[in-house]
């Protein structure tokens, strides 16, 4: 019988490997591991290397591939650093044996070092999480396989569906959102805000349908943004296929905010009577937002409200505290 060839097992390399996608000089690292992770067969060698270093030769036989093959599948590795290959005593002279260099990745995409000089904290809420609701028709929800339930009927707003909800819609009334309160009273607060994607509500759309929609904050109101239309003459840029033309495709990003002194619209002062000691941040464990078309409003033109699936942004609604 043939000596077993001996092999030696070493932790090389960085065995937990973290990369920030703002880092500039991470890029071309993560560019690399995607290209290396990007094939079944690289796949299915970085798992067979997970805990038993293997020749080349041994990669080939296993795979079922020619030995030019698995070479380049090891070289793309490689490049990597994800595995790395050592010279080791065989039987017949050295062999080249390959090892597993990695136990973990972990892409970063939230910079801590940016977030902490600018102080800031974000939370971005699903729309369709709201906590309660009072609202008339017109109105409904839709996520992106279409509407959920029937338009039209408030019982569609208390369906177990509605927190996949990518798009919102009423004619007056109001949805309200409680936020985590997650103010930390030991260091002085600048400004809270919220951000969302907003239009009126027509039926289909109309670019000429204005509605005064007010924002509120732990009960107090902020500020109102005077919607000109309902917005359709072109799809949303995220707007998915399933939902037809001709109806609401997308909104205006707005940024309702509260300083020290006042209450500011997309960064214009709204109302100076209001102050971030009128919204009371300590009192509950939760930051209510309330989404408004009252009933005395000089236009009662609806709102519709847009998730991170369907309109032009991104986003849910985004609460940021931003610390002096």
């Amino acid at each position: 019988m043939a000596a077993k060839e001996k092999r030696t097992v070493r932790i090389i390399g960085e065995r937990n490997i973290c990369l920030h996608l703002s880092n500039q000089d991470h890029r071309e690292r993560i560019m690399k591991i995607g290209k290396a992770l990007s094939s079944a067969t690289r796949l299915d060698i970085l798992d067979m290397l997970k805990n038993t270093p293997r020749s080349l030769q041994e990669i080939a036989s296993i795979l079922g591939i020619p030995l030019s093959s698995a070479a380049l599948h090891i070289k793309t590795l490689e490049e990597a650093h994800l595995i790395v290959t050592e010279s080791q005593p065989g039987i017949r002279g050295s062999m080249r044996v390959c090892i597993c260099s990695m136990q973990s990745f972990h892409l970063e995409t939230f910079d801590a070092e940016i977030d902490s000089e600018n102080k800031t904290i974000s939370l971005d809420m699903p729309i369709g999480n709201y906590c309660s609701c009072d609202i008339s028709p017109t109105c409904g929800l839709a996520d992106e396989r279409g509407a959920i339930e029937a338009y039209d009927t408030i019982q569609s707003f208390y369906a177990p569906a509605r927190t996949k909800a990518q798009l919102i819609w009423f004619s007056k009334g109001y949805i309200e959102y409680r936020f985590p309160n997650i103010y930390n009273q030991l260091l002085p607060l600048a400004e809270i805000s919220f951000s969302m994607e907003i239009c009126s509500e027509a039926p289909g759309f109309l670019e000429n349908w204005p509605s005064d929609i007010t924002v509120s904050i732990n009960g107090t109101e902020v500020g109102t943004f005077h919607s000109p239309g309902d917005f359709g003459a072109r799809r949303g840029r995220l707007t998915p296929p399933v939902w037809p033309n001709g109806n609401t495709q997308y909104g205006f990003l707005k940024t309702f905010s509260v300083r020290e002194h006042g209450s500011f619209l997309d960064g214009k002062p709204e109302n100076p009577l209001v102050s971030l000691a009128d919204l009371d941040l300590t009192s509950k464990p939760y930051i209510s937002l309330r989404i408004a078309v009252l009933d005395d409003a000089k236009n009662v033109g609806g709102v519709n409200l847009f998730g991170e699936k369907y309109g032009d942004y991104p986003q849910g609604i985004v609460m940021n505290l931003t610390y002096l």
